[in-house]
This record gives structure tokens, sequence and C-alpha cells, in this order.
């Protein structure tokens, strides 16, 4: 029930309330009704033309089965990329370190053939024998140089090539697959 309102001067105008709190606390603990079904949505000019049928499910299967497909081909095929890359370090990693046993063995020759020449020196009793020692170390020293650099670089070459070798066929392997789809 609402109560009446009196105009006051406006000097002694109070704010009075136009509904009884009973009235909104009975409201407010109402509860409110919602409703029990959802109703569908209005179909769209889209989806009106699909048919509802046993054709358009097993439509729906082939392509869901197509899908689950190609995704496990590109799981697959990026598995299989990933093992060439972890191959091609494992290569890398043996050959850098057989290369660098070759140079540490290379270095200590060349270290036991200075001390050799060193040991050669304090032996010496002319000035002439000192400058033919010296040259046969430079010599030797210059050719095993050049023979270790040869080596060294053909070490190299072929380990690039053994390196990129799982990397290149995956790529042919690519070439191929998606070659196809292109």
């Amino acid at each position: 029930m609402a109560k009446s309102i009196k105009i006051k001067p406006a000097a002694m105008q109070v704010a009075t309330p136009v509904f009884d709190m009973p009235v909104i606390e009975k409201i407010a603990a109402e509860p409110i009704a919602m409703a029990e079904t959802v109703s569908p949505a209005a179909p769209t000019p889209e989806t009106a033309a699909i048919p509802a049928d046993a054709t358009t499910r097993t439509q729906m299967e082939t392509k869901m089965e197509k899908i689950t497909q190609t995704t496990e081909e590109l799981v697959s095929f990026s598995q299989a990329n990933v093992e060439a890359m972890v191959k091609s370090s494992q290569i890398w990693a043996a050959g850098v370190q057989d290369i660098g046993k070759t140079f540490a063995a290379t270095a200590q020759a060349q270290m036991d053939a200075t001390m050799a020449t060193l040991k050669a020196f304090t032996g010496l009793k002319s000035f002439k024998d000192a400058i033919e020692l010296q040259t046969t170390l430079a010599r030797s020293s210059v050719e095993a140089a050049v023979a270790e650099t040869g080596k060294l670089t053909d070490a190299s070459m072929k380990l690039a090539e053994q390196t990129f070798a799982p990397i290149t066929a995956r790529v042919n392997v690519a070439m191929e697959k998606f070659g196809k789809a292109a």
C-alpha cells in the first residue's frame, strides 16, 4: 500500500518513501520465474539449407576423419623433422670431437718435433749447422701444416655433408609430400 504524500512548505519538506518497505521486501523475496526450456534459435538462411539427414552426418564424419588423418600426418612429419635435427646434431658433435682430436694430435706432433729440434740445437758445434737445422725445422713445419690443413679441410667438408644429410633427406620428403598438394 502506498502512503499519501502531503506537501509541506519548502523549508520543512523531508523526503518520504513512495512505497512501504514491506512491499519492496515482498517483491525482492519472490523468486524470479525462469523459462523451463530453452527454445532453439530460429534457423538462419545458412543453416536452413542444411538437411539433417544421414548423408550430412556421413559427410561430416568423412571430413572429420580426413582432418584427423591430416593432423596425424603433420604430427608424424614434424616428429621425423625433429628426429632428423637430433641425428644431424649428433653427427656434428661427433665430427667436431674427431676433428678436435686430430687437431690436438697434430699440435702434439708439432710440439714434439720442435722440442727435438731444440735438443739438437744444444749439441751443435757451428753456426752453419744451426742454420741448416733451423731451415729443416721450418721446411718440415710448413709441409706438415699444409698437409694437416688439407686433411682438416677434407674432414670438415665431409662432416658438413654428413651433418646436412638427414636434413636434406627431410627437405626432399617435404618437397615430395607438399609438392603434390600444391
